[in-house]
């Protein structure tokens, strides 16, 4: 039996917030797709099914994980998804260069319910900036929660607080669907317990 991962990992830990990130080599013919928080990548490969001649970057602070995504690559023989380890507090502009990557997908990010855990929830004014130097023109932002307080969080700094990116439908407007045609393991979940998912979608428009 394998080793259990942890699921819950405190960034704001010290050894996480020493940079070890190294950056990342992409194809220069290939759209790029990001998960941030990726667990199992399950996601980018269900992605890599519909889409094979893109690049797939999942991105997580397990390294446990990162091993098991880079396994299942290899095995499948889908060259083009690759795991990175990185703390997406103080990482995420180390890895990629500047204008590179065409989607970034954040799927289901651990609520952190209790007050005292909310400064770890990663969606934060710093994260988009890295995100809006890192999203090639008119890139897009994807975003999925089933907890509602955090989906609301996370509009209202999108509108408020990130003037680089605008809603792909109206102001302040969710996403009925997901358009990807891909499910992470935890949409899958709520989907089967007929659960609410709340949806984003913007685009990098301000340069």
């Amino acid at each position: 039996m394998g080793r259990r991962i942890r699921q819950h990992v405190n960034a704001l830990s010290l050894g996480h917030l020493v940079s070890r990130a190294q950056r990342i080599c992409i194809p220069s013919q290939s759209e790029v797709e990001v998960e941030l928080g990726c667990a199992d990548a399950t996601f980018l490969f269900e992605r890599c099914e519909r889409e094979p001649l893109r690049f797939y970057v999942g991105v997580d602070i397990r390294r446990e994980m990162v091993d098991r995504v880079n396994r299942r690559a290899l095995a499948e023989g889908k060259a083009q998804v690759k795991g990175v380890y990185g703390n997406l507090l103080c990482d995420l502009g180390s890895l990629f260069p500047e204008a590179t990557v065409d989607l970034c997908h954040i799927n289901f990010p651990d609520p952190f319910f209790k007050r005292s855990q909310h400064k770890r929830r990663f969606l934060t004014q710093a994260l988009l900036g890295d995100l809006s130097r890192i999203l090639r023109p008119e890139g897009l932002l994807f975003f999925q929660s089933d907890v509602f307080e955090v989906a609301l969080e996370a509009l209202e700094l999108l509108e408020l607080s990130a003037p680089q990116f605008t809603n792909d439908l109206e102001p302040w407007s969710f996403m009925p669907e997901n358009p990807f045609g891909a499910c992470s393991r935890r949409e899958r979940s709520c989907e089967t317990r007929g659960l609410r998912i709340w949806r984003l979608l913007f685009r990098r428009t301000i340069f």
